[in-house]
């Protein structure tokens, strides 16, 4: 499978030759070899633990797909930051045994952006668009008809003399990415064949994920570290592999990376202010802001914003869902209010 990372369409690359894997433009296959958190994305389905529902699904659609000679129906996945979403497109690329083409809706500002790379796939690609929540207006109507019709219609010239232009295109598959599946609108999303929400991880799988990684980065992680890492990470693999890679960090410096155990891995989640449930310092200080200055609320948030000197939309879209899955924290119609079991927690923090 060749990868090609794309922000825009114009002096797109050629689909490299299959037997050339190629990671990033401008590094060379041995530098992938001596770099090995290069290699942590998992490659294939049987090596992608958790999300068994979407991993059923979506096995079946390769199969299918295979069996007929044909292009993978386009697929749209959705669901919180980290949870693998830009993976499964590449495993989906490589048990296809296809090209795959990254690029993010910010990147595709222009048509000839877009035009450059659908013009530029080859039968059976596919193409992966990150954020696709974000795509301009324009770029969406040219993908309306390359993804129901493989067809791609261009405006040439202007005025009195415009004339539209019909471009049939090879057999493709658009592998869409999103945070927020609602702000798409109907008919793009009306045109995806496979719609498939990723899942917080649980604890087994998480701990399978750290494990995987540890092996991979030549590190030895004792069984009750490895539980300790899956416990905090929020239910996140990409969370998982950050805290492992700090783990490593310190025990690198004490020189303890073959056996590292659970009290090293303690010293190094509260060296970087994460505690055992996975609350950094933005959380902590959310939820001690409500208790000693408002008395646990309610309280607005652009008053908490204001009060903590950040941004409401930061706050609302980075801090409290975490707060909120927990139970820690409450929306109410007068404002935000902490649970019991957030006083209670963050009471044995301060405690400990």
């Amino acid at each position: 499978m060749a990868i090609v990372s794309s922000g825009a369409g114009r002096n797109t690359p050629r689909r490299q030759p299959a037997a050339t894997p190629l990671l990033d433009a401008q590094q060379a296959p041995d530098e992938t070899a001596a770099r090995p958190e290069d290699g942590l994305r998992p490659k294939r389905l049987k090596d992608y633990f958790g999300q068994s529902e979407l991993k059923q699904v979506l096995g079946i659609a390769v199969k299918a797909a295979l069996s007929r000679g044909d292009a993978l129906d386009h697929v749209l996945l959705y669901g919180p930051p980290g949870l693998g979403k830009t993976t499964m497109a590449l495993v989906l690329a490589e048990e296809l045994g296809v090209s795959c083409r990254i690029t993010s809706a910010p990147a595709l500002e222009r048509p000839r952006d877009i035009v450059g790379l659908l013009m530029n796939l080859q039968p059976r690609d596919l193409l992966f668009i990150d954020e696709i929540h974000r795509l301009t207006r324009v770029a969406e109507e040219l993908l309306y008809p390359a993804m129901e019709d493989r067809r791609l219609d261009l405006t040439v010239g202007k005025g009195s003399t415009a004339r539209t232009r019909s471009l049939e295109l090879p057999p493709f598959t658009l592998v869409g990415a999103t945070t927020r599946a609602g702000s798409l609108s109907s008919p793009l999303r009306d045109r995806f064949g496979l719609i498939q929400r990723l899942e917080f991880y649980g604890q087994d799988d998480l701990e399978s994920i750290v494990a995987r990684t540890a092996g991979l980065l030549g590190i030895g992680l004792l069984p009750a570290a490895c539980t300790q890492i899956a416990g905090c990470c929020r239910g996140t693999p990409r969370i998982a592999n950050r805290l492992l890679r700090r783990v490593r960090d310190v025990a690198s410096v004490q020189g303890a990376t073959e056996s590292i155990d659970a009290l090293l891995v303690a010293d190094a989640l509260r060296l970087h202010r994460v505690d055992h449930r996975g609350l950094d310092a933005s959380d902590r200080r959310l939820l001690a802001l409500l208790l000693d200055q408002y008395g646990g609320g309610p309280v607005g948030l652009d008053t908490l914003a204001a009060a903590l000197g950040d941004d409401p939309a930061t706050l609302e879209a980075v801090v409290e869902p975490f707060l909120l899955q927990q139970g820690f924290l409450m929306r109410t119609p007068r404002g935000r209010v902490v649970t019991q079991a957030g006083r209670d927690h963050l009471q044995a923090d301060l405690a400990a």
